[in-house]
């Protein structure tokens, strides 16, 4: 008998807390995955665009990003396109040439469920 006074206690709050926490799916957020240059990389050649790759879907209208440069400089960059094959993936031009020196990537992206992340990485052109 008091095998069954614990065994309902415990049931209920196993039942509880499954509802509580709800589905993961349903709290996913877009996290990033991949990115082109590679976080901490070192190039040789300067990269032309930015390519950033998430675990879901992206909203490029709410997206965004921002490259600084040596001495905190802001870089020139063109809208957030999300790459019409892979709708995790976004392409960001770079306006103008980058010279030797480390660099920061700033982004924020809303994806598809519309939760919003954000983030930032380095890397640096020789």
């Amino acid at each position: 008998m008091s095998s069954q006074r614990f065994t309902a206690p415990v049931f209920t709050l196993i039942l509880t807390a499954l509802t509580l926490l709800g589905s993961p799916q349903a709290q996913a957020h877009a996290h990033l995955k991949t990115q082109y240059p590679a976080a901490n990389a070192s190039m040789t050649a300067a990269p032309q665009a930015l390519t950033l790759t998430f675990s879901e879907g992206i909203e490029a209208g709410f997206s965004g990003l921002t490259l600084t440069g040596p001495g905190n400089e802001p870089i020139p960059t063109g809208a957030v396109k999300v790459d019409p094959t892979n709708p995790m993936q976004i392409i960001v031009p770079i306006e103008k040439p980058l010279t030797a020196g480390e660099y920061r990537v700033q982004w924020h992206v809303v994806s598809v469920d519309s939760h919003k992340t954000q983030g930032s990485y380095q890397f640096s052109v020789k």
